[in-house]
């Protein structure tokens, strides 16, 4: 039998985090709430769950800073639900740790297919058999040494504190190399579909992928201008850097 996913819901609205509560307990999880920031930072580090959706608008602790702690002790996907219009607000809660986000109203099956999109992403070195498969699991890049199965990213003998859609948008630039992938390549990735499918990719997917690969190049401490493993092409998308010689 497979283990069984633990969703949590932090959510304030008890309407909200109840609808919340039925998708993902349809979708298989065992689901458990929070109704402040304080507590779901709490129960993410007792319960160590696969999902979490979170609400910007929390009555103690805004969203922001809930997502930035729960990411010192947690490497679940988390889903932002905002009743905000302004797009600074969701890119900031990308920015705070979030993976993904969806405005309220949204709805349910919506929810249903991001969260199912992301479990099919690997989590752990178990998990990952199929990425493996297909790439060499260990590989490196200007002193950057990346393993798919056991995904961990290791810099100058320091482990990286990635998270997954970092992880995985890292992995896509090291699997194809000099190729570049198109935001729009790299949003379908993170949604667990061929890039050549040619679904749908939203403006505000492609700024999400902008968001994501900024918090990467931070952690990597590379440079827009003389990059060594990102490297942007205006106005298409994203490539490895070229090999050093040294």
């Amino acid at each position: 039998m497979s283990e069984v996913r633990v969703g949590l819901v932090i959510e304030d609205d008890q309407d909200i985090r109840e609808l919340v509560r039925v998708v993902l307990s349809q979708a298989g999880f065992d689901v458990h709430t929070a109704s402040t920031g304080s507590a779901g930072v709490t129960s993410a580090r007792e319960l160590n769950p696969d999902v979490i959706t979170l609400d910007l608008g929390l009555p103690d602790i805004d969203g922001f800073e809930v997502a930035r702690q729960i990411r010192k002790s947690s490497d679940a996907y988390i889903i932002m639900l905002t009743a905000r219009a302004e797009e600074l607000d969701t890119l900031m809660g990308l920015e705070a740790g979030g993976d993904d986000y969806l405005t309220k109203p949204f709805r349910p099956r919506e929810l249903r297919a991001r969260v199912e999109a992301m479990m099919r992403r690997p989590r752990a070195s178990s998990d990952s058999k199929n990425v493996a498969e297909e790439v060499d699991p260990e590989m490196s890049h200007n002193g950057l040494a990346v393993s798919a199965g056991s995904r961990t990213a290791v810099l100058n003998g320091t482990e990286l504190k990635l998270t997954r859609t970092e992880f995985d948008l890292l992995l896509a630039l090291l699997e194809t190399g000099r190729i570049v992938r198109t935001k729009a390549d790299l949003a379908r990735r993170l949604r667990n579909e061929p890039y050549d499918v040619g679904s749908y990719v939203s403006d505000a997917d492609e700024r999400a992928v902008e968001v994501h690969m900024g918090n990467l190049r931070k952690k990597l401490g590379d440079s827009i201008q003389a990059p060594r493993w990102l490297e942007t092409v205006r106005g298409v998308g994203y490539r490895l850097a070229p090999a050093s010689s040294n």
